[in-house]
């Protein structure tokens, strides 16, 4: 028999790598202590996988030679901590799919905010350059089944930290890293720095003919980055000033230059609005450009971009009222970034899974711009605590109807109603974009 191969947790992660190791020859168990989606169970069962779930028989998962440990599942469980004590190899699922994906190249994004966007923008210019890739990682496939099934020369992956902890070899090609920001501290011991850590990962096994893309102008990646010992080409983006490599935006003009080449276009022709989107297409053209795709090329992707799902995404406009679904702001950083960029009066609904938010992040913004909070959430406490000397108005509910009627009542014409939560969704819906679409959906009966 092969390597005995364990698998924790049942997702697309899980399954994907389930897929990939026992077509590898690995002799495979997938254990997930809740239940899995049918669609799942069935591709467990057609390609011969032997699985549990609503349990971890322990007998079955110690005797593992390495388990794959999906990114949703903390190093405090009870199952991880056995594994750790035992010794046995722990790697994520990109190091799964990297071992195996021969000379494909990968283009990989991490980054507390924009990483999707700039993802799914990277992935858009590849495409419309005419390069054969595929889009997978936190959006898209999992990264692993898509080695197994359908392979490809080039590979865009959203990385999050916790697949970045579990990497050996995993070395892109390309690392974006967008931006940090105090996020997901409940897994990083509360400890900053080891969350700063876990982002840099993505340039640990980087060579000199590799590049490494960066924001010069955010604080916490230049405080750290000269603590790595990163040996791959950097190319950074900023704007506040002219830099000689990597790209830049002077007087509403990007300039990007990698080795010898140059390109520029007006930032006015950029399809995703906003001083962040700005960032995330500076990141996604540098990419780019180091492929040799061609400057029209790029420029027309650029132009044609359709942002994405559930991000600063325009649902309606009712009775003078629009309605934002921006159900993909997870975290503090990302809800400033979304009312940063509004112009009108704002309904605020925030609320959810607080990962240890700090909400004065977002005090002179909400002062200025929000003219009532509704809560969703199952505690609202911190969020009453935060601004309830700033918004006079700020209202508990507990469903997305209740919130959207809520924001309703309280919202004039020319108003503006923006689902941007702050946090995880997981107390009442099973994820983002169960959130963002029961949003959608209430909004539609008004």
């Amino acid at each position: 028999m092969g390597k005995r191969f364990v698998i924790l947790g049942g997702g697309e992660s899980g399954v994907g790598s389930a897929l990939l190791a026992k077509q590898q020859g690995y002799d495979v168990f997938l254990s997930d202590g809740g239940s899995l989606k049918n669609e799942y169970r069935n591709e467990l069962q057609n390609a011969g996988i032997d699985f549990e779930e609503g349990l971890h028989t322990e007998s079955k998962i110690l005797n593992a030679d390495e388990v794959m440990k999906s990114p949703g599942i903390p190093e405090k469980s009870e199952i991880v901590k056995k594994i750790r004590e035992k010794g046995i190899d722990v790697i994520s699922e990109i190091e799964l799919a990297y071992r195996f994906k021969g000379e494909s190249k990968i283009i990989a994004i991490t980054g507390s905010n924009g990483k999707t966007t700039t993802t799914a923008l990277t992935y858009h210019i590849c495409k419309e350059g005419g390069l054969d890739c595929a889009l997978v990682g936190n959006i898209g496939d999992s990264f692993a089944k898509r080695v197994a099934k359908d392979p490809k020369p080039l590979y865009v992956v959203e990385v999050s930290s916790f697949q970045l902890d579990d990497i050996k070899t995993f070395r892109p090609d390309i690392a974006i890293l967008t931006n940090i920001t105090e996020d997901h501290l409940d897994r990083y011991d509360y400890k900053f720095e080891n969350y700063i850590k876990s982002k840099f990962r993505i340039t640990m096994n980087q060579q000199p003919e590799d590049h490494f893309i960066y924001c010069a102008d955010d604080e916490i990646t230049i405080k750290y980055l000269n603590q790595f010992n990163i040996q791959s080409n950097q190319l950074p983006i900023s704007m506040k000033r002219e830099l000689p490599n990597g790209a830049f935006i002077k007087d509403g003009d990007m300039y990007v230059r990698t080795g010898q080449d140059f390109t520029t276009m007006s930032v006015f022709d950029f399809a995703l609005k906003g001083k962040h989107n700005q960032y995330n297409t500076m990141a996604a053209c540098v990419a780019a450009t180091t492929l040799d795709i061609r400057k029209e090329k790029i420029r027309d992707a650029v132009q044609d971009f359709q942002s994405l799902e559930h991000r600063m995404e325009h649902v309606a406009t009712v009775r003078g009222v629009e309605f934002i679904n921006d159900s993909k702001a997870t975290n503090v950083n990302s809800t400033w970034y979304a009312l940063e960029s509004m112009t009108k009066q704002t309904v605020l609904i925030l609320g959810g899974v607080d990962k240890g938010n700090d909400y004065s992040l977002i005090d002179e913004l909400v002062k200025e711009k929000v003219k009532a909070i509704i809560c969703l959430g199952t505690d609202n406490r911190k969020i009453h605590e935060a601004f309830g000397n700033t918004v006079s108005t700020i209202v508990n509910t507990s469903t997305a109807a209740e919130a959207v009627h809520a924001a309703f009542h309280f919202a004039d014409k020319g108003d503006v109603v923006l689902l941007s939560p702050a946090c995880a969704s997981f107390d009442l819906f099973k994820n983002y974009e169960d959130r963002g679409n029961q949003f959608k959906h209430a909004v539609k009966e008004l």
